[in-house]
């Protein structure tokens, strides 16, 4: 039904040299549809089958509402977190025949010693209880239905006619986008009103923007107090110990440091955090939002603030202070001058990030911590065994400051260029080699973030330009560098270009290859059940052993394009209905 990763990744034409992830290729037989406007005589499940059994009566085959079971998941993971205890105190009885005892407090750290097996085995009936009235009021509650459904198509000729059309005459209804893989879901996000969505946006777009321009506070505010005066106003019990020599170089050379890579190494957990805030309904989609994210940060506080020293509330109190004209003239001063700085950076952070990769310490020390202190079943083991996926919101935008410093520094000391391309071709050769044979691929994207990596290698060829303009100004070679000028324009056409002519090849499907496609599937596997395969596709993972879904609202759509309604219309006129079926006009 798809050719897999791998097979993708092995061909050579396929794999993209600077990008650290891969295009798949699947089928595109699911559409999300939001937004779905209230009924006051029909559930969502029939408003839902009622509108496409009517406006795709040849094609549409079955749909999957979408529950609010955020609190349902929650009491079934804690469950499973006691369930595992539990085993983990039955085999040590087991073993030694003696009764386990733990402390009723936090993760047993304190509180009253009770007998394990049967604290844990009471503490389970009791969620098991909660689960079954959370289960029972989701499947009856109206109030935890999301406006919200997964359509299932007989082709994806259809399900590209709905994904990419207009399907109600006012256009904030009935919105519909591809769905995103079944593994690619993130169910949390859909319990949001849709409406609230683009509120939040804005709030984490202001966000962002106190993020990267003020992040240096809290820094510089963490690492005063990392030094030794710091230290003696907060702790002043510690001044014998800081006056010894040694704790006192420690202090003065590595805390800080440390408190800045600490920083760092939470950072991309708050971006990941925000676009979560942010409300999309797939893990790939937040995965490309905090990289954009990250990105943005690393532009500012990275690239520009090594070239203006200082923090980026200064930056920008600099670019405020400078006429629009003289901005590329200042940068392109200080260009030339931090050319030693960057090729150590590369070196120490991209050669060394790359080996680090390969050898892959820090998952092997995560390993044997969790090995050691938390894992108590067969099932620990294997969860703290599982390889993981890239890191797609933190190696991308690093790749991509090494190609905006390549384009920067090329014309004006191509003498770090070297250095850039033994990183890339490290980095092609471990990256190809970790995603194919190391990692394990959490979902399949069909080539979306490419159009948003395009547009990154766009922005700093531009940056460089403008770049290379303001240094160019600064020497004596009269207004030649004017002949310049066209190189930003063309950059942006090229853009635009692109973008018109190309972006639609990554987030439309084409109607050709649909049908090649479905023509093709119906020659080689024509008694393929198809609604017996999407059936649970899109099933929440709480319900997968559940019958939530499976509703006594059921027609033989196949059968016949004209779907008799529940609405008040068709109850108050029971003698005409009985003849004549009344077609939806949901």
């Amino acid at each position: 039904m798809r050719m897999p990763a791998r097979a993708v990744l092995s061909h050579p034409s396929l794999v993209l040299i600077i990008l650290p992830f891969s295009v798949y290729i699947y089928n595109v037989l699911q559409v999300l549809v939001r937004n779905i406007p209230p009924d006051p005589d029909e559930s969502v499940s029939e408003h839902v089958q009622h509108f496409f059994c009517v406006n795709h009566p040849d094609h549409y085959l079955t749909h999957q509402i979408v529950y609010n079971a955020n609190k349902l998941a929650s009491l079934v993971s804690k469950k499973r977190d006691l369930q595992n205890w539990y085993i983990y105190y039955q085999n040590k009885f087991e073993r030694t025949s003696k009764k386990p005892l733990t402390k009723t407090g936090f993760m047993g750290l304190w509180g009253t010693k009770v007998d394990a097996i049967d604290h844990y085995t009471s503490q389970i009936q009791k969620l098991n209880e909660e689960e079954a009235v959370e289960r029972e009021r989701v499947k009856k509650d109206p109030d935890a239905i999301v406006p919200a459904a997964f359509v299932s198509f007989k082709s994806r000729w259809a399900a590209a006619v709905c994904a990419q059309t207009q399907l109600c005459r006012n256009p904030t209804l009935w919105l519909t986008e591809w769905a995103p893989e079944p593994r690619d879901v993130y169910w949390d996000n859909f319990a949001i009103p849709y409406f609230e969505l683009t509120i939040r946006r804005l709030i984490i777009a202001v966000a962002l923007f106190f993020l990267i321009f003020f992040f240096m506070i809290p820094i510089a505010f963490v690492q005063s107090l990392a030094n030794i005066e710091g230290i003696q106003k907060v702790f002043p019990f510690l001044k014998p110990l800081i006056r010894i020599e040694s704790v006192k170089s420690v202090i003065q050379g590595f805390l800080p440091g440390i408190v800045l890579k600490i920083f760092l190494a939470v950072l991309p957990q708050i971006l990941m955090t925000m676009s979560k805030i942010e409300g999309y309904p797939s893990i790939s989609a937040l995965d490309r939002k905090s990289a954009a994210k990250y990105h943005m940060f690393i532009l500012v506080n990275i690239f520009l603030g090594s070239i203006i020293t200082g923090s980026a509330l200064q930056q920008l109190k600099t670019f405020i202070d400078l006429p629009p004209t003289e901005i590329p003239k200042t940068i392109g001063v200080y260009i030339p001058m931090k050319a030693n700085f960057f090729i150590t950076y590369i070196m120490v952070d991209g050669w060394a990030g790359v080996a680090a990769e390969i050898l892959r310490l820090v998952p092997l020390v995560l390993f044997h911590l969790k090995n050691t202190f938390l894992v108590k079943t067969e099932q620990d083991r294997y969860e703290a065994m599982e390889p993981g996926s890239i890191d797609f919101p933190v190696g991308e935008p690093r790749i991509q400051l090494y190609i905006l410093l390549g384009l920067v520094y090329a014309p004006i000391t191509p003498f770090l260029l070297p250095f850039i391309i033994i990183f890339l071709a490290f980095a092609y050769v471990v990256f190809r080699n970790q995603v194919i044979n190391v990692y394990d691929p959490k979902y399949e994207s069909a080539a979306a973030f490419w159009p948003d990596v395009h547009k990154r290698v766009v922005i700093g060829l531009f940056i460089s330009q403008l770049l290379l303009l303001g240094l160019l100004s600064t020497k004596k070679i009269g207004r030649n560098h004017f002949a310049l000028l066209p190189l930003p324009v063309l950059t942006i056409w090229f853009f635009m270009y692109c973008k018109g002519r190309f972006e639609s090849g990554f987030i439309r499907f084409p109607l050709q290859e649909a049908m090649v496609k479905d023509t093709l599937e119906r020659a080689t596997e024509p008694q393929f059940n198809l609604k017996a395969y999407l059936k649970d596709a899109y099933m929440h993972p709480v319900f997968k052993s559940s019958d939530v879904e499976k509703s006594d609202f059921t027609f033989e759509e196949e059968k016949s394009p004209l779907v008799a309604t529940t609405r008040v219309a068709t109850k108050l006129s029971p003698d005409v209905n009985s003849s004549f079926p009344v077609q939806s006009d949901a």
